[in-house]
């Protein structure tokens, strides 16, 4: 489903899939970043849709892709191996991945396995973005 381009100003286009406990938001920015927003958990169960959105947008080699976890409630191993097949893909096409705004459930992932060592991670999707203090055309 395609949904109107957001208010922000370097947005252009936004789109959403949904599965079973996950939503995805897809917002295209000018420059070539990609922002994945998920919403729901993110486990073995509700994969499919963001494993299917993070591909489709890898395939594309954009400059940047920002995961916004900020909305997600629970991750599992399988979610966090999803996370880290997407840093691995991004690498080979030479995108640079950023995790935005995880919070305290998916931290504390992060931290136990010491997979935040071996991402970019920002407090928020806006820290995340690169040329954020750019004036908007």
């Amino acid at each position: 489903m395609t949904m109107p381009a957001d208010s922000g100003p370097d947005t252009t286009a936004s789109t959403a899939l949904s599965g079973p406990g996950l939503d995805v938001v897809v917002a295209d920015f000018e420059g070539g970043v990609y922002v994945c927003s998920l919403t729901g958990d993110l486990d073995g169960d509700t994969l499919p849709p963001a494993a299917r959105a993070l591909g489709d947008l890898l395939d594309r080699r954009p400059a940047a892709l920002v995961v916004d976890l900020a909305g997600v409630g629970f991750c599992d191993s399988s979610g966090l191996n999803l996370l880290l097949r997407t840093r691995l893909a991004a690498g080979k096409a030479g995108t640079a991945l950023h995790l935005a705004a995880a919070p305290p459930g998916v931290m504390r992932v992060l931290e136990l396995t010491g997979a935040q060592s071996v991402f970019s991670l920002h407090p928020s999707v806006e820290a995340a973005l690169p040329n954020r203090n750019r004036v908007p055309e």
